[in-house]
């Protein structure tokens, strides 16, 4: 049964709706009120599962009792209610968060109270099966969520941008990030009373996708800085767990050289790389740098201590993972020709000038030094 609480100021709309609801099977109104304040002091201990709330209300407007109701129930449905506002409602439908219009009719009143019953199954039984279950979030490659069994599960986000702003307030996890920044960034083009609206169901439906992870991870909205932070719940990142996997590594040995190599194998891609948010390229470089570093360590260590088949494999990765970096066809170049692969030599030096020509760089001299001695000597063992 589902609990409801009505925030109306129109004492005949509340009437309405009120005995509409108790009509409908499988809800019950718990408390009317007309007073925002009443309803945000009384719902710690009313503890409602959805709010039906009118846009515009005396003192506070519904969107922002909406935000203190759900920093005081977390896991509160809210339906607005209204008749006009026509801008709101266009967002509200854009974003998916439920609405019904005034006047009241009951089939949209029963369809909205299946919806939330159905999400509220889904919860209850997402809780039931995967509330024992740690999760690890992949930010590697791709957004992912990681079960124990191994599984990844990739979210249905209402929007593109709910998963963008997701990912930006994980990544900041911790920390108070003002609304006026997110609307900066995420709806600059729009009027600042219609972007904060874009911001508020945004915010509202990561809320509903993150229920059906089963995790603890939750946003409070914090009023004093008029921002919002995201708790994560101590969920591990494999992006940061990669990181200081790689920073407890001592220098490449005899002994270490397999963990180095499992360490390198890790990195399933670049931070959030199939995503290509601006925001996240800073991160995504220094990643990066991060791995190129560790690939090009590991293929001098195989090289110096003759494993030229295993340098060989690790140059090659680091060229089909970034195929314009160039810095993997120099040691190619050597290695091949101690192997004596003339073409592989050749085929190097071809991709290296290629690249450095799109920079409008000529080779290096040491390269054209090595490369012009390389063919002299190739040219007496013919």
């Amino acid at each position: 049964m589902l609990k409801a609480i009505i925030l109306e100021d129109e004492p005949l709309a509340a009437l309405q709706m009120q005995r509409m609801l108790e009509a409908i099977p499988g809800i019950e109104v718990a408390g009317s009120f007309s007073d925002a304040e009443e309803a945000i002091a009384r719902a710690e201990g009313l503890q409602p599962d959805v709010a039906f709330l009118d846009i515009q209300l005396p003192g506070k407007s519904g969107m922002q009792a909406a935000e203190l109701l759900q920093e005081i129930c977390p896991e509160l449905d809210i339906v607005f209610v209204t008749a006009y506002d026509k801008y709101a409602v266009q967002a509200f439908e854009l974003n998916a968060v439920d609405y019904v219009m005034k006047p009241l009719r009951k089939e949209r009143l029963e369809k909205t109270v299946h919806r939330l019953t159905e999400n509220a199954r889904l919860f209850s039984r997402g809780r039931t099966e995967d509330s024992s279950s740690p999760v690890r979030i992949r930010l590697l490659q791709t957004l992912q969520f990681e079960r124990r069994n191994g599984t990844a599960e990739t979210l249905k986000w209402r929007t593109a941008k709910a998963q963008e702003l997701f990912a930006y307030l994980l990544y900041y996890r911790g920390q108070v990030i003002r609304k006026s920044d997110l609307i900066e960034m995420f709806w600059p083009d729009l009027e600042a009373k219609k972007a904060a609206a874009h911001l508020y169901t945004t915010v509202y439906h990561i809320r509903q996708a993150l229920k059906q992870t089963g995790t603890d991870i939750g946003i409070r909205s914090v009023t004093i800085k008029e921002g919002y932070v995201l708790e994560a719940g101590g969920i591990p990142l494999d992006s940061e767990e990669w990181e200081r996997e790689l920073s407890g590594l001592e220098a490449v040995s005899t002994g270490n050289a397999g963990e180095h190599r499992k360490v390198l194998d890790r990195y399933s891609g670049d931070f959030l790389a199939d995503c290509d948010y601006l925001w996240a390229e800073n991160e995504r470089q220094r990643l990066r740098i991060l791995w190129i570093s560790h690939a090009q360590k590991l293929g001098e260590y195989y090289t110096e201590h003759g494993q030229l088949n295993e340098a060989v494999t690790i140059y090659n990765r680091l060229q089909e993972k970034y195929p314009h970096f160039e810095g993997s066809c120099f040691p190619l170049m050597k290695l091949y020709a101690t192997l004596r692969d003339r073409k592989a030599v050749e085929e190097q030096y071809g991709r290296l000038t290629a690249l450095l020509k799109e920079m409008d760089v000529r080779p290096d001299t040491s390269v054209l030094t090595w490369m012009e001695e390389w063919r002299e000597r190739d040219k007496t063992l013919l």
